[in-house]
């Protein structure tokens, strides 16, 4: 992590020639812009730059949508201001002599930074300020999983991502499998040291369930610095593979016979007045798991209940849904248990370590839109007061009776559009934004024609 001061230097010294300016977008890549160093410290330090609004009325393919309100042809697409949060600056460390900042979008027709609210960091910053107004400090992790394939960005493009012609960085199955992980070491390792050189401690890496899959966990942090840790680790893994040769993905179910990659989310509270953990009995409990404060089954209860509501922000694509099945690791009823994986909520640890793991995103999530889901749902419950059902004890699985993870994207649009708590919490004019956002994403796929479709009705219809 670099301040301001120690970026001055590195530039004085040549260690440091550009600064990348960047932004999360509504699906959680980032976006921006690269300067040159100099002209960044004269000029971009203090005025921040500009960036054409459309980049949040727009698809996967950089295609602007219609029917968003804020950016449209109509009005022109204006700009949008970019002001850096310097709580992120910090070496990109593989990228050559670079430095990099996260950046606030901001109205460009206000003078005094207000935040334009449908910017996914904007929404974050709001559930953490609502927090914040009860006295709580938000502490998370994200633990994605991801896939790497032998073959290169553009060689997996050029082949149209077909399984036959992509090769899995793996031969078996390597879940803590230390053999099978050493030999693909060459580029775990680089991912990890990068990280590390990045301001992004890292806690591990291990192999997962499915044929070159990994796990590789970076350490807690407050939410909105563990939102750009997440953020920052797809890039640079995405990066770094590319750079190797080889492809990472983190497409939430990549081939259907393939196990499916989550982004866990683990969420705990604490006192702002003395930093202990809010979620136990005492605050210091460290002999029991079930010393569970109050506040704790209120905001367990709180998101349990809203989450078919928020569940476009955990699965926010047509493949999110095809990871939800069972006795795959992934949940497909809601319920929560303490260490049991087979549940939507699994609570761990103990004492000061005491936390919820919702096991329910997709490593394709936007983490800034999760953890703001997840937020807003608990803080929900401890307003409210909510119980949390029951714990339950079992296998998850083959509990029947339990409310089901919604199946499709359609059926979370339809949840989230007729949610009195999301636009309460979030917003008329932000659930509208992001109903049309999901909406074209519905609707980009059903004006598609898959293989699925060919290879059944091809010769046979």
């Amino acid at each position: 992590m670099l301040k301001l001061d120690d970026l001055r230097e590195h530039v004085k010294k040549g260690e440091i020639n550009q600064v990348v300016m960047s932004f999360p977008d509504m699906y959680g890549r980032l976006l921006g812009k690269r300067f040159d160093a100099d002209f960044f410290l004269e000029s971009a330090a203090d005025n921040g730059t500009h960036c054409c609004n459309y980049l949040l009325a727009c698809d996967m393919n950089m295609e602007p949508q219609p029917g968003y309100t804020y950016a449209n042809w109509q009005r022109g697409f204006g700009d949008f201001h970019l002001v850096p949060d310097w709580t992120s600056l910090r070496l990109m460390s593989w990228q050559n002599k670079t430095a990099t900042v996260m950046c606030d979008i901001c109205d460009d027709k206000e003078s005094d930074h207000v935040l334009v609210p449908y910017a996914p960091r904007s929404i974050l910053r709001k559930q953490i300020d609502s927090a914040s107004k009860l006295s709580y400090k938000i502490l998370s992790a994200s633990e994605l999983e991801y896939y790497t394939y032998e073959n290169s960005y553009r060689d997996a493009h050029a082949q149209n991502y077909e399984k036959s012609k992509l090769k899995p960085l793996g031969d078996y199955p390597e879940d803590y499998h230390l053999l099978q992980t050493a030999r693909e070491e060459k580029y775990t390792e680089a991912f990890r040291q990068h990280l590390k050189a990045s301001g992004v401690p890292v806690e591990n890496s291990k192999g997962e369930a499915g044929i070159g899959q990994h796990e590789l966990n970076i350490k807690f942090s407050d939410i909105l610095s563990m939102a750009d840790r997440h953020a920052i680790y797809k890039q640079c893994l995405k990066d770094v593979a590319n750079q190797l040769g080889v492809s990472v993905t983190f497409m939430a179910k990549p081939f259907i016979d393939t196990v499916g990659s989550g982004c866990h989310i683990h969420l705990s509270m604490v006192n702002v007045s003395d930093g202990k953990n809010a979620f136990t009995a005492d605050g210091n409990s460290t002999d029991s798991n079930d010393k569970f404060s109050p506040l704790f089954k209120h905001f367990l209860a709180g998101w349990l209940k809203y989450t078919p509501d928020v569940m476009v922000f955990y699965a926010p694509t047509i493949n999110s849904y095809k990871r939800f099945v069972s006795a795959s690791w992934a949940p497909t009823h809601l319920a929560w248990s303490y260490d049991n994986r087979t549940a939507a909520f699994r609570v761990v640890g103990k004492g000061q370590s005491t936390r919820i793991e919702c096991r329910l995103p997709g490593a394709d999530c936007n983490i800034y839109l999760a953890f703001a889901a997840s937020l807003a749902s608990g803080l929900r419950g401890i307003v409210d007061q909510l119980e949390p059902p029951p714990i339950f004890e079992g296998d998850i699985y083959q509990a029947k009776e339990l409310p089901q993870v919604p199946e499709t994207l359609k059926e979370a649009i339809h949840a989230f559009e007729n949610s009195t708590f999301v636009r309460e919490a979030f917003g008329e004019d932000v659930v509208n934004h992001y109903l049309n956002f999901y909406r074209q994403e519905q609707a980009a796929y059903e004006k598609s024609v898959t293989d699925w479709e060919r290879h059944r009705y091809f010769e046979q219809i």
